[in-house]
């Protein structure tokens, strides 16, 4: 039988189980990947059931086309290790995720073209996004829980309400991360509550 995730208005079901949803944040980039196990384990200890994470465009592409994803870098290694410790993992996949981290995870080199617009559906910005989330989608879909790993959810940009007003952009954002290769998994975005129904879309999961 092939895994499933379900969202229900109670919560998230597993193959039809009701899965008690209890995550915590932990950025695989802020920390040397020898930490990681120690404070999965940690996080697994304190009864948590999943790691959230977001994903560091700039760190994974530190020049344009120039993909990195070793070292710190090495996100399916760390989603592996959480899935040893048993943790269900949130990938907060990007473009734009914020974090206190430089330029929210955007890579700076999109600056040489002082004409594009950053998030937004300018193809300046949209076209090199694509590209890296296929370049992510390559790293991680083997790891989705449709597949057999621990990829139950999967967010698209960050609390967009709070910089803009523009569900065509978030839309196509969504249809991006799809093409990419997130197509058999749940998504959803996130944003405050005060302003969600300025971006938030009918076919994506709102959380706050």
């Amino acid at each position: 039988m092939k895994n499933i995730v379900e969202i229900k208005k109670d919560g998230v079901y597993l193959n039809h189980e009701k899965f008690f949803l209890l995550s915590g944040d932990f950025h695989y980039f802020r920390t040397v990947p020898e930490g990681w196990r120690r404070r999965l384990e940690l996080m697994k200890d304190f009864g948590l059931t999943a790691v959230t994470t977001y994903v560091a465009w700039n760190l994974h592409e530190p020049k344009r086309g120039e993909y990195c994803f070793e070292g710190i870098a090495d996100i399916a290694r760390f989603i592996r290790e959480a899935d040893e410790v048993g943790l269900k993992v949130i990938l907060r996949c990007s473009p734009y995720m914020c974090a206190e981290w430089e330029m929210g995870g955007l890579p700076s080199w999109l600056l040489e073209d002082r004409t594009v617009c950053l998030r937004s559906s300018d193809a300046g910005f949209m076209e090199p996004a694509r590209a890296f989330l296929k370049k992510l989608a390559e790293q991680v879909t083997p790891l989705m829980y449709t597949n057999g790993g621990p990829i139950i959810l999967v967010g698209l940009e960050n609390e967009y309400g709070s910089y803009g007003e523009d569900k065509v952009y978030v839309g196509k954002i969504r249809d991006i991360v799809k093409e990419s290769g997130f197509d058999k998994v749940a998504l959803f975005q996130c944003d405050w509550s005060s302003n969600f129904t300025k971006n938030g879309l009918d076919d994506l999961v709102w959380t706050m």
